[in-house]
């Protein structure tokens, strides 16, 4: 029961959230700044490609794009409906990553082939490998709509084979057809009806929801639908004519208009999955948990039979392993011609149902009028199978209360065989983690577990006490031992196993880096003793920095717990000397259930120096110490939470850090800031008003009042009407009148990340206007909960900068 102290204290917070309006007084009508040159010269420089590879290890495919957007882009119309958003101009994702260039290379050779053909201002995206994969769809989004286009592998070639009317509003429009050149597409219809005006528009009445007695305990969920101008929207650019298109252009009609919600083919190609969006809408989750429907399609478009309904999706048990009843995760079997399997609960949904097996899997063959065979059941909630042949199949599940997960080796033949259990472990133990396992193409073009015999292979991150140190194993699957057959032994370099490109031969594809050799690709032969081959050749564009020391320090909390974070001293600095400079710290909370996983180091020295535009790195150029990823762990073993004890584990892990640098004697402990995005930002407000450990903080969008999340947040499962205290002493906005330490605010105004709507940063700021804190409030116009502009990744880091000079360097002046 909440304390009756705690009870007026909410009630007097909630008259100050009243009392204060949103609007921000002294505001400063400011154009968007830009970092010293310091910092701007390590901002402004080209991305790397990011890299496809066939499955045959023959083609690399590089595509190059802008590192930010522009705030003319972000500021395109865009309509946020049922979780989406689309630009109802061009119909697509308004946040859409985009990129610009192609270019192809054989694996071995250095020499990029510019593909020819592209669009003029090129704006690519769902890019999609044709089933034998000589060619390579994607889609070019212009003025008025996408278009679809494909280049050919070898000849690096592009040819458009559509006008700009596809629908990509639900996601990429596009499917191989797996026999013949040719694509399933998703279009506009020729009936869509013109978009209502919602800004605009006079309502007919009011919106009301109503609760029928049924508890729908959701998240906070952003960009809802809100009224019925909104669904009507909704529908209209939800709503797809499906056609096939040929290489050469031409297209036929495959379906009428509906609101496609998926689209998958069956491994031979004779089949289509097909899922629809139905009503009724929700105005409380998103649309992926919309009513929809599943039917069963031969390729010409034949309707075979309906697999799959579900309804609407607004009310679950209570509890993070909550599911909903009936057919779930409905997808085809990769190793069969055309086989559907799914798993439903066994508890009800319910995670609070005392059951012996949570899930059952089940498989169906075409044609798909026999009753479904049971082939799996699972002690955790189910969560995939790996499918290897007709006597092989790897499950996986996991219980979040526990934090366990299982690997089974099953027979998908006779379900009655029981299953073997692999690995049980639990899955924050990283140090404990077997990989994952190899996989290859089969001859439907489905990526299948590897398989020699009765052996399979595991590539391994490979953390442990010593470092990190990745591996590849080979398991017998019947008796579980296993081989080592390679394991990285740099110490000097970091090695990350990307894929087998052939297990036979040995050949791996691997990416190594160092603090100033920026990643590039390999290839390895773990059978020959022969060099890496490279096939990658970027290079390090943030030079001004390679020769900043760098280097992982491992120190304990008060309670004996291990902690570690990376540690960067300034530019030219002098370590014999150790003049103590101002440090800032950089963390982000994680919840544990004990305390051996929480001590686990997975941080590499040897990983590359790479500032990206929420990284603190930048401040080693402006004579800051940086501590990164410091460890900040929150346990809580057996039946304790780990909110039971949030603050004294968030402020005991706070001053470990400061400690143990301060112990190397690098730093000025008076001169300490912490910053923090999301989760990091809550940890950056509570740790200034409940320790005096700091000179001043900078908090990124984040949330301040858990009262406002009231059914959970992060890793918080209990609901506020069960654990009052708990939320109360979490929120920085019930103890705003101990925040003592200036406190930087930056949020996105479209920020849609369930629970860190702006309102959180505008009342908080208000909260210590109000009571006379220092404070300062950014609000960027147009960004969400990452930030997407250049402009406005500049203005972050100079604000970041200004605070940082004014209330932590210059401490003593400003005081």
């Amino acid at each position: 029961m909440i304390k009756k102290r705690t009870f007026i204290k909410i009630i007097f917070i909630s008259i100050l959230m009243l009392y204060f309006s949103p609007v921000v007084s002294a505001q400063e009508n400011l154009e968007y700044q830009k970092p010293p040159k310091e910092i701007l010269d390590l901002v402004d420089v080209p991305s790397a490609p990011s890299v496809l590879l066939d499955n045959k290890g023959e083609y690399m495919i590089l595509r190059y794009r802008d590192r930010y957007k522009s705030i003319a882009e972000l500021s395109e119309k865009e309509l946020r409906l049922g979780g989406l958003r689309i630009n109802p101009q061009t119909n697509i994702g308004s946040r859409t990553t985009y990129y610009n260039n192609i270019t192809v290379k054989k694996l071995l050779s250095k020499e990029e082939t510019q593909v020819l053909g592209l669009p003029k201002n090129p704006k690519l995206a769902n890019f999609s490998w044709s089933p034998d994969e000589s060619k390579l769809a994607f889609t070019n989004t212009v003025e008025n709509g996408v278009e679809l286009w494909y280049v050919d592998i070898k000849s690096a070639k592009a040819k458009k084979i559509s006008e700009a009317k596809l629908n990509a509003n639900m996601g990429n429009p596009i499917s191989w057809f797996k026999n013949e050149n040719a694509l399933l597409v998703k279009f506009l219809p020729a009936d869509r009806k013109k978009l209502i005006d919602a800004e605009n528009s006079v309502p007919t009445g009011p919106t009301v929801t109503t609760s029928t007695g049924e508890k729908a305990q959701n998240r906070t969920y952003q960009d809802l639908l809100k009224n019925p101008n909104d669904e009507f929207n909704f529908e209209q650019l939800a709503r797809s004519e499906i056609y096939k298109v040929s290489l050469d252009g031409t297209k036929s009609k495959w379906k009428d208009t509906d609101m496609y919600r998926s689209i998958s083919f069956s491994p031979d190609g004779n089949y289509v999955l097909v899922s629809t969006i139905q009503r009724p809408f929700s105005y409380i989750v998103p649309y992926y948990r919309f009513p929809f429907k599943t039917d069963i399609y031969k390729s010409d478009g034949t309707f075979v039979k309906n697999i799959n309904k579900v309804p609407l999706t607004e009310v679950l048990p209570k509890g993070f392993m909550s599911v909903r009843k009936g057919k779930r995760s409905l997808y085809w079997r990769e190793d069969k011609p055309a086989t559907l399997f799914w798993a439903e609960a066994l508890d009800e949904g319910n995670p609070e149902n005392k059951v012996k097996f949570r899930d059952e899997v089940f498989e169906l063959d075409a044609p798909f009028t026999g009753k479904a065979k049971s082939i799996l059941k699972t002690i955790n909630r189910y969560s995939g199978i790996l499918w290897g042949n007709n006597q092989i199949a790897v499950a996986y599940d996991y219980w979040w209360n526990t934090r366990n997960t299982k690997i089974y080796v099953f027979n998908p033949t006779n379900g009655k065989q029981k299953p073997v259990i692999l690995f049980d472990r639990n899955y924050q133990d990283r140090y404990s983690d077997p990989g994952r396992f190899v996989t290859t193409r089969n001859k439907f073009g489905e990526n299948v577990l590897y398989l020699e015999k009765d052996n399979a292979f595991l590539l391994g991150a490979g953390y442990s006490e010593k470092g990190q140190f990745p591996f590849i194993d080979e398991i017998n699957l019947k008796t579980k031992k296993t081989q080592r057959l390679y394991q990285s032994n740099y110490t000097d370099k970091k090695e990350s196993l990307y894929r087998a490109i052939d297990m036979k031969k040995g050949e791996i594809l691997v990416r190594i880096e160092a603090p100033t050799e920026y990643p590039n690709y390999y290839v390895r032969n773990i059978k020959k003793r022969i060099a890496n081959r490279q096939i990658t050749f970027f290079e390090n564009p943030f030079k001004s920095i390679q020769n900043v020391h760098k280097e992982v320090i491992k120190y304990k909390r008060d309670d004996g717990l291990a902690l570690s974070a990376t540690l960067y001293l300034p530019v030219g600095y002098d370590i014999k000397k150790k003049e103590k400079m101002p440090m800032l710290l950089w963390a982000y909370p994680t919840e544990f259930k004990d305390k051996k996983s929480a001590s686990q180091t997975t941080a590499n020295p040897n990983e590359f120096t790479y500032p990206y535009y929420g990284s603190m790195i930048y401040w080693v150029t402006r004579g800051y110490v940086v501590l990164d990823d410091a460890s900040f762990p929150i346990v809580g073993e057996g039946d304790k939470e780990p909110n039971d004890t949030f603050i004294p584990q968030l402020v005991a892990n706070a001053k470990a850090a400061i400690d143990a640098v301060d112990k190397l004697a690098y730093i000025d402990r008076n001169r300490v800031a912490c910053a923090g995005h999301s989760y990091g930002a809550f940890m950056v407000a509570n740790l200034l008003s409940h320790s005096d450990l700091f000179a001043a903080g900078i908090a990124r969008s984040g949330a301040y009042n858990r009262t406002l999340t009231p059914f959970g947040f992060q890793s918080e499962e209990r609901t506020y009407w069960e654990a009052p205290d708990i939320y109360y002493e979490m929120s920085p906005f019930m103890h705003a009148d101990k925040m003592n330490y200036p406190l930087l605010l930056i949020h996105g105004e479209a920020d849609n990340n369930s629970g860190t709507y702006p309102l959180q940063s505008e009342r908080y700021f208000n909260a210590l206007k109000g009571l006379g804190k220092i404070a300062r409030l950014v609000m960027l116009p147009k960004e969400s909960h990452g930030y997407r502009t250049k402009e406005s990744i500049l203005h972050v880091l100079w604000e970041q900068d200004q605070w940082l000079e004014k209330y932590v360097k210059n401490k003593d002046k400003t005081n």
